[in-house]
């Protein structure tokens, strides 16, 4: 079931009416009963995958409290007898049993998501390696239906077992709880990726009605329709269309897309997740924002902290720490040390780090090669850029007119144009021909396609530019507003009477501009097949 689907939309509004009706205590029993139907309508068969993170999860991290527990208890208990050398080796083997049972943790769960997502990937690539040995078809390719938000669910839930295995907080002691957290359904589809004490307590409170509050989350959600259905779903078919068949359309062509997609991409995303959000504040449960306005980022690593900023904290705080300081880490840095000079050693296990992150989260993105190359090639700018940092301070020091707003513009524009020279990756799903149609945007000029009418015969029409033309501005004008803090509080501080104008505006356009479908059903969020 899709946000925009009309079943969804009216189940929602149901379910906000129920929730403000019974009494606080039922409420979060309301939202499991509401995610679990909500998980169910994607395939009842789904259930079982997101019931054995749920159960395994449960029992893992409340053995994990009680071992944590035991050993606080037994070394009060023993404080007198025990000398320096012994409280520390018990503690390490204490700590040496809990962290065995989180890895078997870690291992059944990303075990499930690792079969099931990149089961088929991994035999399709060890059958091409067969081959190549004349051994076709080795092995038999692996079908699994990929489960709604398996992705996002799984890093959730994980990150929840590592903070309850480093203490940070106690384990949820009812498993109703747990499943809710896990399922909560606003954010299965796409995120945000939410951590256990800021969702926790808003999430089983049973908050209470607030016009206020819930006018915000109202709009919030419209907003994101007008991004998913007036823009990304209107832009979709000139994107397929480019992409298609790139052999007719390279070139300029090929530049447009990257255009394109960007919007549609960035209206897509971040209309789901202003949806997401906008359910949260209507039942009064804060989630994570995932976006800072992206597209002013001045360079890629500020990029990459503005955009789906839950997923990426998420690589930082549980695996891009973890691994900078584990002890084949240290090691190597030592080795590096020793044999290639303090100079470059000690970048080496930054660099192998920093590669490792953005491999896997290539992977996370799809179990594809295009994906995995998309990674990689956000890592190398990355470590290229922070490389080039100290030359970047001399030319800032050097020249005062690039700490000027026009330079700035300059670097917002340069980052999202590189942005999207990545994004291609995942525009073409294909290695060889993404770098072939990125070439051709410097060896093909055919720009009498932007005036001969080419671009009418690209599935869109004038009527459509000019929507797109009108929502993105508006969608710029939004961004710009924001820096200055909520516009939706600045509206209706200003005017009450404006702030409800402004919201029948909304969707009023939903209606009127939304782009639909066959049947007047609206397209997959993309990041619903993650």
């Amino acid at each position: 079931m899709l946000f925009t689907d009309s079943a969804f939309i009216i189940g929602l509004v149901v379910l906000c009416v129920t929730y403000f009706l019974i009494p606080k205590k039922f409420r979060w029993m309301l939202l499991l009963a509401a995610s679990v139907l909500f998980y169910a309508y994607s395939g009842l068969s789904n259930l079982l995958y997101i019931a054995a993170t749920t159960v395994s999860t449960y029992f893992v991290t409340r053995k994990l409290d009680a071992m944590a527990g035991a050993r606080k208890e037994y070394l009060a208990a023993h404080k007198s007898e025990m000398k320096r050398e012994e409280k520390k080796a018990y503690k390490e083997a204490a700590n040496k049993r809990r962290f065995r049972l989180l890895v078997g943790l870690l291992v059944l769960n990303f075990g499930i998501l690792a079969v099931i997502k990149y089961g088929a990937f991994a035999m399709r690539n060890m059958n091409a390696l067969a081959g190549l040995f004349g051994n076709d078809n080795a092995f038999p390719i692996p079908q699994f239906l990929l489960p709604m938000g398996i992705s996002f669910y799984t890093f959730q839930t994980m990150g929840y077992a590592i903070d309850v295995y480093r203490e940070k907080y106690p384990h949820e002691k009812n498993i109703a709880k747990l499943g809710l957290f896990v399922s909560f359904f606003p954010q299965l589809i796409q995120g945000p990726i939410s951590r256990y004490d800021e969702l926790s307590e808003p999430l089983y409170a049973g908050n209470g009605f607030q016009p206020r509050r819930v006018l915000f989350g109202t709009q919030r959600i419209l907003w994101g329709y007008c991004k998913k259905m007036i823009l990304a779903d209107r832009i979709l078919p000139a994107v397929t269309v480019l992409i298609s068949d790139p052999e007719q359309y390279y070139g300029v062509y090929a530049f447009l897309g990257i255009l394109y997609y960007m919007l549609q991409l960035y209206a897509d995303f971040t209309g789901g997740i202003d949806i997401t959000i906008g359910i949260g504040q209507v039942l009064g449960i804060p989630l994570a924002e995932n976006f800072e306005r992206p597209f002013f980022s001045k360079n890629i690593t500020e990029y990459w902290r503005r955009w789906h900023i839950t997923l990426n904290t998420w690589f930082k705080d549980y695996l891009f720490y973890p691994l900078s300081v584990c002890k084949p880490m240290l090691n190597l840095s030592k080795w590096s040390r020793e044999k290639l000079g303090k100079t470059i050693g000690k970048y080496v296990p930054v660099y192998v780090a920093t590669i490792a992150v953005w491999f896997l989260t290539g992977l996370w993105h799809g179990a594809a090669w295009n994906f995995i190359v998309w990674g990689l090639m956000n890592a190398v700018v990355i470590l290229i850029s922070e490389r080039m940092t100290p030359l970047y301070e001399k030319f800032h020091a050097k020249y005062k007119w690039s700490n000027t707003r026009a330079y700035d513009g300059f670097q917002a524009v340069r980052t999202t144009l590189l942005m999207g020279c990545l994004r291609m990756f995942d525009c073409y799903r294909d290695v060889p021909m993404t770098f072939k149609m990125f070439s051709s945007m410097f060896t093909s000029f055919n720009f009498h396609v932007l005036w001969d009418g080419s671009l009418m015969k690209l599935s869109l029409t004038g009527w459509d530019y000019m929507i797109l033309l009108i929502g993105t501005g508006i969608l710029l004008t939004a961004s710009l507003l924001g820096r200055r803090g909520s516009v939706r509080k600045m509206v209706l501080d200003r005017s009450p009477v404006l702030s409800c104008v402004l919201t029948v505006a909304m969707f009023l356009a939903v209606l009127i501009f939304g782009a639909y479908g066959i049947g007047y059903d609206s397209s997959q969020f993309i990041y619903n097949q993650f």
